[in-house]
Order: structure tokens, then C-alpha cells, then sequence
């Protein structure tokens, strides 16, 4: 199965943001490099370190927009992930290039969603496409209201 198109061009000279000229969606993208620690005894990128990629999106995104996760856990919140989807099309090795693709996504009372596209960061070809969903919890980790500076974020995201 093929992923869908994925033509990321730079948004309004902010290197830090794409838009999709597949789609239109606005992407926020971060470069990162795979480590050799990273792989397996097949010699790619071992198949759940994709999720830990995924976080480093998130929390780009996030600290790039002005609310770093230290902000939200110190306002007394935190979003652990409730679901995971991620769809792998080609692999990446040690020390390949990646962009790694992150927009905010449904945005309900207490719950919110990510979604990701993985791209090697030579060929452009698309790596995996995924989404993590979390829930908003108080510091008792009780379920909650998602916190206004977070829903403050999906509204100014770049459209």
C-alpha cells in the first residue's frame, strides 16, 4: 500500500512549518538524525522507536508555539497517550536524515490528537504516518477539562 502524497513546501519563510500542497494541511517539522542505538539486528530504525520520534515532533511543536511540556506539567496537567496508529512504508537506517511531520488534530473536552509523516530527509520519500491520541489528566491523574493554553494552541496553529 502506497501512503498518499506528501509534497511539503516552506510556509511563509518559517522553515519550522510546511504546508502540504497534496492536501493544504500545515505541518510543524523537525530534523533529527537516527542514532545507532536507534536500529536493530536488521540494521533499520527498530519499529516502536518511531513513537519515540513522534514525541520529539510533539514536543517541538509544542515548544516552538510557546508551551513547552514542563509548562503544562507545572500547571498541573499531563497528556498521556491513550491510542497509537502508525503505518510503515519504508525503513530508515543509522544515521539517515528525517524531518519528522506534526499537526494538531481533534480536539474534543478531555482528549486531543497528533498526527505524524515521517519523510527520509534526502529522498523526501515518506517513512510511516501515524497519530497518537492522549487524555488530559490532573496532577491526581484524574481526567479533566483540557487546559485553556492548550486549546489556545490549536487555535493559533499556522492554517
Amino acid at each position: 500500500m502506497q501512503p498518499k502524497p506528501f509534497t511539503p513546501e516552506i510556509h511563509d519563510d518559517d522553515p519550522r512549518f510546511v504546508r502540504n500542497l497534496a492536501d493544504g494541511f500545515l505541518w510543524h517539522r523537525s530534523h533529527y538524525r537516527t542514532l545507532y542505538a536507534d536500529t536493530d539486528r536488521s540494521a533499520v530504525v527498530y519499529h516502536a522507536n518511531y513513537l519515540r520520534y513522534f514525541e520529539f515532533g510533539r514536543t517541538s511543536l509544542m515548544r516552538d508555539l510557546s508551551y513547552p511540556y514542563t509548562e503544562i506539567e507545572a500547571s498541573g496537567y499531563v497528556y498521556p497517550i491513550i491510542e497509537i496508529g502508525v503505518k510503515y512504508y519504508s525503513p530508515l537506517h543509522y544515521d539517515d536524515p528525517m524531518w519528522v511531520h506534526t499537526r494538531p488534530g481533534d480536539l474534543g473536552r478531555v482528549r486531543l490528537k497528533f498526527h505524524y509523516i515521517i519523510t527520509h530527509g534526502e529522498t523526501g520519500q515518506i517513512v510511516c504516518t501515524g497519530f497518537t491520541e492522549h487524555c488530559a489528566l490532573n496532577s491526581a491523574g484524574r481526567p479533566v477539562g483540557i487546559d485553556e493554553r492548550t486549546k489556545h494552541l490549536w487555535e493559533i496553529f499556522p492554517k
